[in-house]
């Protein structure tokens, strides 16, 4: 009987240690072996930039999840030294949806998925911020002449580019939400449109709690950041060269770059989406280059009276009472010189006579 026992133990413990060496030969994507060689600078004097990895980056995407042999499939146990370059994986072999819809778009013919995403840094929608997706349009778009260009047909074209990713604008996604960023402004700048948006380093240095920059603001830690704490965060932060900004994102990103003809109605922005507008997101830079976001209480943009943040969307932000006044403002200005002009040209001729 004891003999039974003891071989159904070893049986057993035999297939719970081949159970955790599958468990973890699963987990082990094999990074660790490509790392060791790419994410030391070194590689960069001898092969060149593009072989360099930041490993923190890279640890966020999720390529580093399904593990760099997955792409590069044709590396063989003698690397580098087997004289083979590896293969690289084309994106539409898992990203076919995606590349059908880019194809079809005007961008489709004149840049590939490398041009604007690198693999080994690629990041979801909610983990990058509206001025991260325009600098990558910047590499082929000049700045100066998209501004010079909507500026034919877009009132201050210059502020409505700084406050929108061009994706919002060139793409059909559907919802549209508002994600805020803790902005610093430039060294020796003055002016109000010299901010960059702070890097994790320069949010930590004012001492959050815990060490986690969303504790700026979120100050209880329950991962909704209330319109107090946000109006309160807004309040301090002017005092040190800082400032909140928000821009309009979409909710999902789409590649169907295009010229849609609703974008040239000012009221897609400005009238007809209140709702969405409301929901908002607060966005802090994280260690690897990316952000986390924390939603925000429903209304933060249409807090006007507080000022936070510096988003202003007239339409979204209307109130009844402020336009009846603004009216009465402007009718009363356009009364004195039409009642001014009205009693000299009807008095004219006595006028004349003395």
């Amino acid at each position: 009987m004891k003999k039974i026992l003891a071989w159904k133990l070893a049986v057993l413990v035999t297939a719970l240690t081949m159970l955790a060496v599958t468990v973890s030969s699963a987990e082990d994507t094999g990074n660790d072996k490509c790392l060791s060689c790419h994410s030391n600078k070194d590689i960069i004097k001898k092969s060149g930039e593009r072989l360099y990895l930041d490993p923190a980056m890279f640890a966020v995407t999720s390529h580093a999840a399904i593990g760099c042999s997955t792409c590069h499939d044709s590396v063989t146990a003698n690397h580098p030294n087997d004289g083979f370059k590896p293969s690289k994986a084309s994106c539409k072999e898992c990203h076919s949806s995606v590349q059908s819809e880019y194809a079809a778009s005007i961008h489709g013919g004149k840049a590939a998925c490398n041009d604007c995403h690198n693999p080994h840094e690629v990041k979801s929608l909610v983990a990058v911020s509206g001025s991260d997706i325009n600098e990558k349009c910047a590499k082929c778009h000049n700045l100066g002449k998209i501004v010079k260009s909507h500026d034919k047909w877009l009132p201050q074209a210059d502020l409505h580019i700084d406050a929108l990713p061009c994706v919002t604008c060139h793409t059909s996604s559907k919802n549209y939400v508002i994600t805020m960023s803790i902005q610093k402004r430039q060294a020796g700048k003055t002016s109000y449109g010299d901010f960059k948006t702070a890097n994790h380093e320069e949010l930590a240095a004012l001492n959050p709690i815990n060490g986690d920059v969303s504790r700026l603001i979120d100050k209880n830690g329950d991962r909704l950041i209330s319109l107090k704490e946000l109006r309160d965060f807004n309040f301090e932060v002017r005092k040190k060269d800082m400032r909140l900004w928000g821009m309009m994102m979409p909710e999902v990103a789409t590649h169907s770059f295009q010229i849609l003809e609703n974008r040239w109605d000012c009221s897609f922005c400005h009238a007809s989406g209140p709702k969405a507008m409301q929901k908002s997101f607060m966005a802090f830079p994280d260690t690897s280059g990316g952000y986390t976001r924390v939603e925000v209480e429903n209304g933060a943009i249409l807090d006007i009276l507080y000022g936070t943040p510096d988003f202003y969307m007239m339409g979204s932000t209307r109130s009844t009472a402020l336009n009846i006044i603004g009216a009465m403002i402007i009718a009363g200005g356009m009364m004195m010189p039409i009642v001014h002009g009205s009693f000299r040209f009807l008095t004219r001729r006595n006028r004349k006579e003395h």
